[in-house]
């Protein structure tokens, strides 16, 4: 029975522009090599070029047309020349919350052939996923400012954690812990100085962990989690954390693994009411855009992730084997991990494995 996925490609600003289309180009050798799979893509060229020419980073109604799709594919969000909080609120964060993606959830691990910066460790001692809170918290969006360039300007934002947004992240996390082979979590907080939100996202840890009698669990505050996973990355492995906790940690988490430019992300609705999107982690980088110097390998993991939501966890395997055997050659590595090669070279390199 041939099988037919509807693909929304969201390629957005600077090297998503590069790496989206390189993506696509993989999936479809995947496909090439299994006749009853095919991916159509339906291309949006929302981001910065459409906020100068329309004054919105996407339609007002650009969420209607990606409700029926599948999965969605994602660039990047940023442009030097408009605003961050326009870039990334008119765009990713308004896919995300739209769609209740509330669990963003960014695997981390040391590839075969990739230098990690921390000396002495070896890659079975790092291999974690974090789990991020993805609809509220600190990125809640309440807040506002008020006498504007006077000596008594003020300006909030308000952290907003709800009793359902804790219970159900925290429990989407424990259920992935315990389906991973250490079944081992660690919940972030900062709840010595976040004395309410912080404290009852603490109690919720409590409640939700005796729902997994089978998960062992620890908790760690946030500033003390950088020094944990510099220090001893093997006490790892699951982690889940409040919105911008886990930002902040899984861009260390992905320095600490090699490179920004190989990390991947998947913003899920576990319940499935609308398609969860998958991106790399990395920004828009216009230091390097139109340059051919962007490594794919981010995004084509997020690919991964995407084949393994879908239920299509064979394929998803084969690209990821695929990646594993291009990392592992220096010469093909792009000049974020110290090497020379080009997008190109990666992705024809990957499409070859696909291939054999």
């Amino acid at each position: 029975m041939n099988k037919k996925y509807q693909i929304a490609s969201i390629p957005g600003d600077g090297i998503g522009k590069e790496v989206i289309p390189e993506c696509e180009k993989v999936l479809h050798a995947l496909s090439a090599q299994n006749k009853n799979i095919e991916f159509n893509f339906e291309h949006f060229d929302w981001g910065g070029d459409y906020y100068r020419k329309h004054g919105v980073m996407m339609p007002e109604d650009g969420l209607d047309p990606l409700r029926s799709k599948d999965a969605i594919l994602f660039g990047s969000a940023g442009d030097p020349k408009i605003p961050d909080h326009i870039t990334l609120w008119g765009l990713r964060l308004k896919i995300c919350q739209g769609f209740d993606q509330y669990a963003n959830v960014r695997p981390t691990r040391i590839l075969p052939g990739i230098q990690t910066p921390l000396r002495n460790c070896q890659p079975d001692q790092l291999d974690w996923v974090i789990v991020r809170e993805n609809s509220e918290g600190e990125y809640s969006g309440l807040g506002g400012r008020a006498h504007q360039g006077h000596p008594i300007e003020v300006a909030s934002d308000m952290s907003i954690l709800t009793r359902v947004g804790v219970e159900r992240v925290q429990r989407y996390a424990f259920r992935l812990a315990q389906s991973r082979p250490r079944k081992h979590i660690t919940v972030i907080t900062k709840s010595n100085a976040q004395r309410h939100a912080m404290v009852m996202w603490d109690e919720i840890a409590v409640q939700v962990a005796k729902e997994f009698p089978d998960v062992t669990w620890d908790k760690e505050l946030v500033d003390a989690a950088t020094a944990r996973m510099v220090n001893h990355p093997e006490s790892l492995d699951t982690i889940v954390a409040t919105n911008l906790h886990a930002d902040v940690l899984s861009d260390l988490a992905a320095a600490l693994a090699g490179s920004l430019g190989i990390a991947p992300t998947g913003n899920i609705d576990p319940e499935r009411r609308y398609p969860s999107m998958f991106e790399p982690i990395h920004g828009s980088a216009f230091d390097i855009m139109g340059k051919g110097l962007a490594n794919p390998i981010g995004t084509f993991w997020s690919a991964v992730m995407m084949l393994d939501f879908l239920g299509e966890k064979d394929l998803g395997a084969k690209l990821m084997q695929a990646i594993e055997k291009v990392t592992a050659n220096p010469k093909l590595h792009t000049r974020d991990l110290g090497g020379t090669a080009m997008m190109k070279d990666v992705t024809d390199a990957v499409i070859a494995e696909i291939s054999k």
